[in-house]
């Protein structure tokens, strides 16, 4: 006898896998059993009894007289007598006889066993074997793609899956925030059993029950903020979980090995239903309760026809007409899993009622065999795809990182990494983040605000926390504002620096910042010349002051003429891009200060000699050779910073002499020999940098320069300094390393004020000790050997050593 148990191995063996299995396949998995009892049953039967019972026909006694003897014998052995009747001496005693066939019990027993054989119908004889047999057909037919390599993997990992997205409290979270819900079914996890009670709440409260999940009863309401708490572990769980769905959705997408796998075990099962039904109504009927049998066995039993009882038919032919039952009702149940399979595409899945109910917009449809999947899930509980859909979605991966963030950078931490920039403002620097804080709007102490190479910044209304912020610094930053955000940052701020890579980085909002004083735009662009910067009007920006455009554009863009009236600074830096129009710059009449940086311009710009408001100008890292414009710098009244430095410039022209009022000159880093007396005439300069030239020879009219204060000749070939050097007596910065000179004057001693002096790199043997009289000089402020400095006498040493 075989237990009923031990056919459990051709059914699944996980109990996760019921989710997969929706009704129909649950009510047939019933009736196999139901089959299987059938099966089971018949097959008993036939061991433990006898399967039929047989007995010699009664013969015509013999008309010929010359048959043999023993046959005559046989025939009137079998003849009837009557009964006894009752003598005197025993009236009351009665014997019974039947008719004699003088066979033995093994005679009996073989009888049985050649009728059994021969005579009974073959579907009577094996009816419970066939349902025994077709039965664990179906059974492997309906979880043969459970077992298969080619879908089992799949279908487990993504039970896995969507067991931790059921069970996750991030699941909770999201579906209570984005949707606007109360909460759902806060003990949820702890009855698998129940898993499709939820509620959903309103904005105002009130319960709302979902149209599309009628199951899910209105039950529990939970607190918002016991459903929103996740602590770092859940939500590290939560960021996984949200990676192994992406990479599982690609895998499944893929193909659709579950749904073909699916059809043709449905298709199998109507197939078999039709077989089954054909031959088994019309066999029914061949099981009898009487059977003849006539097989020769004359020889061995004395005789040939025999009238048999089939012992278990009457039982059978209930059995069968039963089994055809379950069966017709499990072909039924199949066809409908067909019509199910074909009425619409089970190829797609569409999240649309989950991005209605819960306002996620942004969840995918997915195809294939991960619909496939999805659409048996809704069979089961709809819950689970919606609980499931949380993860599939960028706005609540987006949270949850968000959620993390917050977690990971605390307000203790934020305040940590503040520092002073060069605007001497509290900064901020966050770089290569997942994220933006939300914790940085808490220290409202901050004035600016640096994020590097963030991607997908959202600026909260929450900014408005921070009432001194005024600087905002965006490099390589993908960056959305909301609206209060961006009414907070137009009345604010000050400064904002943007860093992009395309020009369709740069924020559209940044247009309307009516109170920016200071804009920075850093970006590479088209080397093309005829593909220019397009820049979006800027005549809304009514108070900028500052433009600094580090691009590689071929001339000044038309919207900078949007803001000329107003703007005093700006600033181009081309990255060695040759900037050929310039006329736009006329009007800018109101420009103080121009910087024109690695442009490769050949000769100075004329349309800068309109800018009479014009106070200082950068022509840094250009490839200017000649200067003889420099004379129309006259006309320019307020110029008083003049830098030409890192460019090939060989001399300098007389006509400096009429640029009366530089205060500052810088000609370092170009190839200068000669310094004209002419220069020194510009008697206002306070700073004058003249390094890494090939000056050989330092005029002795520099001691006109009285209002001298930085004076550098550092990597030149000067092999003497003039006397007259020192009567620049407020002289307070001099370098004069690595040159030829020799010999240090005991004049030196008369700059009073020096407190920096570079005389390394030299060929000096001692040092003058009346640098003592330098009393602003400390051995900080002294570079040089110091070998040689030990040259100074011990008092001058240890003068200079002191604090």
């Amino acid at each position: 006898m075989i237990p009923v148990t031990e056919f459990r191995q051709f059914s699944e063996q996980q109990p996760a896998f019921r989710v997969l299995k929706p009704w129909w396949d649950v009510f047939t998995d019933y009736l196999s059993v139901a089959m299987l009892m059938i099966g089971v049953f018949g097959c008993t039967l036939q061991v433990m009894q006898d399967k039929i019972i047989c007995l010699p026909k009664r013969v015509q006694p013999a008309q010929n007289h010359s048959s043999l003897s023993n046959v005559s014998q046989a025939v009137i052995s079998t003849t009837p007598l009557p009964p006894p009747k009752p003598s005197p001496t025993n009236p009351a005693t009665v014997e019974m006889k039947g008719l004699k066939t003088d066979l033995d019990l093994q005679q009996y027993s073989f009888i049985n066993q050649m009728c059994y054989e021969r005579a009974l119908h073959w579907y009577a004889k094996y009816f419970p074997y066939l349902v025994l047999i077709h039965t664990l057909v179906f059974m492997l037919c309906s979880n043969f793609w459970f077992k298969f390599p080619g879908s089992s993997s799949k279908i487990e990992h993504f039970i896995s899956i969507l067991g931790k997205c059921f069970d996750s409290p991030w699941t909770t979270r999201a579906l209570s925030e984005v949707s606007g819900e109360d909460s759902e079914e806060k003990d949820n996890r702890k009855n698998n059993m129940n898993r499709s009670s939820t509620i959903q709440s309103g904005p105002e409260g009130n319960l709302v029950k979902s149209q599309s999940l009628k199951s899910i009863p209105e039950k529990f309401v939970v607190d918002k903020s016991a459903a929103g708490a996740l602590d770092k572990k859940e939500g590290e769980q939560a960021k996984a979980l949200f990676e192994k769905v992406k990479k599982f959705r690609l895998h499944v997408e893929e193909g659709d090995i579950l749904y073909a796998m699916y059809v043709r075990q449905t298709v199998l099962k109507v197939i078999k239903f039709l077989i089954i039904i054909a031959y088994n109504s019309a066999l029914v009927s061949k099981v009898q309760f009487t059977v003849d049998c006539n097989v020769d066995i004359q020889d061995m039993t004395g005789y040939k026809n025999f009238s048999c009882n089939h012992t278990m038919a009457h039982l059978f032919s209930k059995l069968s007409f039963c089994y055809l039952c379950f069966v017709s009702i499990y072909g039924l149940t199949c066809l409908y899993t067909l019509y199910w399979l074909f009425y619409r595409s089970l190829r797609e899945y569409s999240f649309e009622y989950v991005r209605q109910e819960t306002g996620i917009d942004d969840i995918p449809d997915v195809k294939n065999d991960f619909a496939f999947m999805l659409h048996m899930i809704d069979q089961y509980d709809p819950l689970y795809s919606k609980r499931f859909a949380v993860f599939l979605s960028e706005v609540s991966e987006n949270k949850l990182k968000q959620l993390n963030l917050n977690n990971e950078w605390t307000p203790d931490k934020l305040r940590q990494k503040l520092q002073t920039n060069a605007h001497n403002r509290l900064e901020l620097p966050l770089i290569m983040l997942s994220g933006l804080p939300d914790t940085v709007f808490e220290i409202t102490e901050l004035q600016s605000l640096k994020l590097e190479i963030i991607k997908n910044v959202m600026i909260p209304a929450t900014i408005a926390q921070l009432d001194n912020l005024q600087e905002l610094c965006l490099h390589q930053c993908s960056v959305k504002i909301h609206s209060a955000a961006l009414s907070f940052l137009k009345e604010n701020l000050k400064v904002l620096s943007v860093k992009f890579d395309d020009m369709r980085e740069l924020p559209p909002w940044m247009y309307g910042l009516r109170n920016l004083e200071e804009l920075y735009l850093v970006g590479s662009l088209s080397h093309d010349i005829s593909k220019n910067v397009t820049l979006e009007s800027l005549r809304d920006l009514k108070s900028l002051k500052i433009l600094s455009i580090k691009s590689n554009v071929s001339k000044i863009p038309q919207a900078v003429v949007d803001v000329s009236s107003h703007l005093q600074k700006m600033c181009v830096h081309n990255d060695g891009t040759k900037l050929v129009m310039l006329n736009n710059l006329k009007k800018m009449t109101n420009l103080t200060e121009l910087e024109l940086v690695h442009c490769d311009l050949e000769r100075i710009p004329h349309a800068v000699f309109s800018l009479l408001s014009l106070q200082e100008l950068d022509l840094k890292e250009n490839n200017l050779k000649s200067i003889e414009e420099i004379v129309s710098f006259q006309h320019l009244r307020k110029l008083t910073v003049l830098k030409l430095w890192y460019n090939s410039i060989a001399y300098i022209p007389e006509h400096i002499k009429k640029l009366t009022s530089l205060e500052r000159l810088c000609f370092s880093h170009n190839k200068v020999e000669v310094l004209p007396s002419h220069l020194f005439l510009c008697n206002k300069i306070r700073y004058l940098d003249l390094s890494y030239n090939d000056i050989r020879f330092i005029p002795p009219e520099i001691g006109v320069l009285q209002s001298l204060q930085y004076f550098s000749i550092t990597c030149n070939k000067v092999e003497s300094l003039p006397d007259e050097l020192y009567f620049c007596k407020k002289l307070k910065t001099l370098k004069i390393g690595k040159n030829s000179l020799s010999v240090l004057s005991p004049k030196i001693g008369n700059l009073l004020f020096l407190s920096y002096l570079d005389i390394k790199g030299n060929h000096f043997e001692v040092l003058p000790p009346e640098l003592g009289d330098c009393r602003a000089l400390k051995r900080a402020g002294l570079v040089v050997e110091d070998a040689l400095f030990e040259t100074l006498p011990s008092d001058v040493r240890e003068q200079m050593k002191a604090d």
